[in-house]
C-alpha cells in the first residue's frame, strides 16, 4: 500500500494536526469533568493526584509526580492544598527525611466513593462504548510512551 503524503498547505491545515485534535479533546474532557468534580471541591489535577493515591495509599511525591508526568515545582502546591481540605497528609520518611511520604485521611478515603459515579458519568458524555473509550486510551497512552521514548 503506498503511504500517502499531505501536501505543504494540507499539512499545516489546523484539522490536520493530531496535536491540536488532543489539545482540544483534552480542553473538551476538563470542561466536561468541571461540574463533577466542583460537587466535589477538586481540580482536575486534584483529582488524578486522589486517583493515584485511591490505587495506592502511601506514596512519595516523586512516586505520585512520576505517575502524573508531574514536577515537584507543580505537585507539591497541589498536594499542599489537598492537605488543606482534610485529604491527605504530608510526613516526613523515617528512614529518609528527604522523602515525603503522601497518605489519605479518613476524608481523603469516603471521597472515594463520593467520586465512583464520575467515570460512568464520562463514559456516558464521550457517547461511546467502554470497548471503543478502553481501546483510544491505550492509544493515546502507545502514542505518549512513544513520543517519550
Amino acid at each position: 500500500m503506498p503511504k500517502q503524503k499531505l501536501s505543504p498547505d494540507q499539512a499545516l491545515q489546523l484539522d490536520q494536526q493530531l496535536c491540536f485534535a488532543l489539545y482540544s479533546a483534552s480542553h473538551a474532557m476538563s470542561k466536561a469533568y468541571k461540574p463533577h468534580l466542583d460537587a466535589l471541591g477538586l481540580t482536575y489535577p486534584q483529582y488524578v493526584a486522589m486517583l493515584v493515591l485511591w490505587e495506592r495509599d502511601g506514596l512519595t511525591v516523586s512516586e505520585i509526580g512520576e505517575r502524573l508526568f508531574l514536577d515537584s515545582g507543580t505537585l507539591t502546591p497541589l498536594l499542599k492544598r489537598l492537605e488543606s481540605a482534610g485529604y491527605i497528609s504530608r510526613l516526613r520518611d523515617a528512614d529518609d527525611e528527604r522523602r515525603v511520604l503522601i497518605q489519605l485521611t479518613a476524608a481523603g478515603r469516603k471521597l472515594k466513593a463520593k467520586a465512583a459515579p464520575i467515570p460512568g458519568c464520562m463514559l456516558e458524555a464521550a457517547q461511546c462504548s467502554l470497548n471503543e473509550l478502553t481501546a483510544l486510551t491505550r492509544q493515546v497512552q502507545q502514542l505518549r510512551d512513544r513520543l517519550q521514548a
